[in-house]
């Protein structure tokens, strides 16, 4: 089975938030299952030279805008598989990935650029497996050119579904200058035009990132006003948790760790929180427990939870460290919070790479999510592999991943609250701390969660078992 994967990000070559994560790993994990998988992402100006092992092609042409462009194409093997990477540096070269005006432009020229290099390939692939808005206007081309060419015309389409809010919208006037009018109506949602919807229209089937979310997104909180398609498109709709990718996320093997640690032997994890406090400027006092978060500083997260919660937080006599960037008002917080309370809360507001988000996952007692909604979120599975345990809402992904320990089976792996209150959230803390104070009992659901099977092997085969049951082509 051949397998194309486009997709915006990719660890690691240039990554936003969690879909760069699954991009990149998903694309390793099919190939280790014998699939011949490749992904397909812009060349960003940030993307780290070393990954690049070389040019495939010089002149690759397509029709863009009443011209033919001619652009580059280079390669990378880093994930074991091939990484197609579109060299035009008038749209992919700015410093950033996402945040410009022209956003949705830049990505339908990615997408007719992915399309005329599977083309030049010469191999069709059996699946497109597309990711999120930016990669709509290929299921577009995709089912356009299968009317009309016998190339395409086996390749089926997945399109993925990461986070319902995002959608791509722009102005419905520009879809005549990029070639796509006769399309509007598959564009066209409340006046705008939406990549998104674009892509779950012309795609043959559709997944999201963990079933609980797959059935969230057809109700009218969280279908952002697509929610009548996914239920329309409910029977080709499929939710298939995200894993984890264990040879990056291990603690076994971390390098970016002060020690390395196991199930089996819990030794080192005290050592990486002494060295967490150090990194934080906290006093060293390894017996108190430290709470920590690493997300987007957004309302979707639950900072509003968490701001109301704050005293509560330290009432309790814990740590608290925060890691991410965001809306101003909650670096304000954060920043504020910090300064009442300097050898209580640690903060670094921006993102530090890797090695830090490893440190935190590492060092903490207790990982903090508490989101409004989340798709599937992978923190939460990274921090059950580092024996710290979640403390979650009980919406999607976390929904699934995390189950409330149980005193009297000894059964769970964290801790999660179903209203959406600072209340909900302090009680959860408060129990997680609780069982905290009881070391034999904090093992275990340390141990419980360290044990889990989140890999992308198991993720993997269930994308290929949906690939081989998308139905052919509309």
């Amino acid at each position: 089975m051949r397998v194309a994967i486009l997709s915006p990000e990719a660890v690691p070559f240039a990554k936003v938030g969690g879909l760069a994560d699954v991009s990149g790993a998903l694309t390793k994990a099919l190939h280790a299952e014998a699939v011949d998988s490749f992904l397909i992402l812009p060349f960003y100006d940030q993307i780290d030279q070393s990954l690049v092992s070389g040019v495939v092609f010089e002149d690759l042409e397509f029709q863009w805008r009443g011209k033919q462009p001619r652009i580059r194409v280079l390669k990378s093997e880093t994930l074991n598989a091939p990484t197609y990477l579109i060299d035009a540096p008038y749209y992919f070269a700015r410093g950033k990935i996402y945040g410009d005006k022209d956003d949705f432009e830049r990505f339908a020229f990615f997408c007719r650029a992915a399309v005329a290099l599977m083309n030049r390939l010469g191999e069709a692939p059996d699946v497109v497996h597309l990711n999120d808005w930016p990669c709509g206007f290929a299921a577009i081309e995709l089912r356009a050119r299968q009317r009309h060419e016998e190339f395409f015309r086996p390749t089926k389409t997945l399109c993925s579904i990461h986070n319902m809010a995002y959608q791509g919208l722009f102005d419905p006037a520009a879809l005549w200058w990029m070639d796509f009018a006769s399309y509007t109506d598959d564009f066209t949602v409340r006046g705008a035009a939406s990549a998104l919807k674009a892509g779950m229209i012309a795609s043959d089937a559709l997944s999201t990132v963990s079933p609980r979310y797959a059935q969230e997104i057809q109700t009218p909180e969280q279908g952002y006003g697509l929610d009548w398609l996914t239920r329309a498109r409910r029977d080709r709709l499929v939710g298939i948790t995200n894993g984890v990718d264990y040879e990056v996320w291990n603690p076994e093997t971390d390098p970016n760790i002060a020690a390395n640690y196991s199930a089996e032997d819990l030794t080192g994890k005290r050592e990486c929180k002494i060295d967490l406090l150090r990194r934080f400027g906290l006093p060293a006092e390894p017996e108190r427990p430290i709470i920590a978060i690493i997300s987007r500083l957004v309302a979707q997260k639950g900072y509003d939870l968490i701001r109301e919660a704050a005293r509560g937080i330290l009432d309790t006599g814990a740590f608290f460290i925060a890691l991410g960037a965001g809306a101003q008002e909650y670096e304000d917080f954060l920043q504020s919070w910090h300064d009442r309370a300097p050898h209580r809360v640690g903060i670094y507001k921006g993102f530090a790479g890797e090695p830090l988000a490893h440190q935190i996952e590492a060092g903490a007692d207790i990982f903090l999510m508490p989101s409004q909604y989340e798709p599937c979120g992978l923190n939460q599975m990274y921090s059950m592999r580092y024996g710290t345990v979640p403390v979650v809402r009980a919406t999607g992904g976390l929904d699934d991943t995390v189950q409330n320990f149980e005193v009297k089976t000894g059964s769970g792996n964290g801790f999660k609250f179903g209203r959406y209150a600072a209340t909900a959230l302090l009680e959860k803390i408060r129990e997680a701390l609780y069982f905290y104070n009881q070391p034999e009992t904090w093992k275990q659901i340390q141990l419980n969660g360290m044990t889990v099977d989140n890999s992308w092997s198991a993720a993997a085969s269930k994308y290929i078992e949906l690939y081989e049951q998308i139905p052919g082509p509309q």
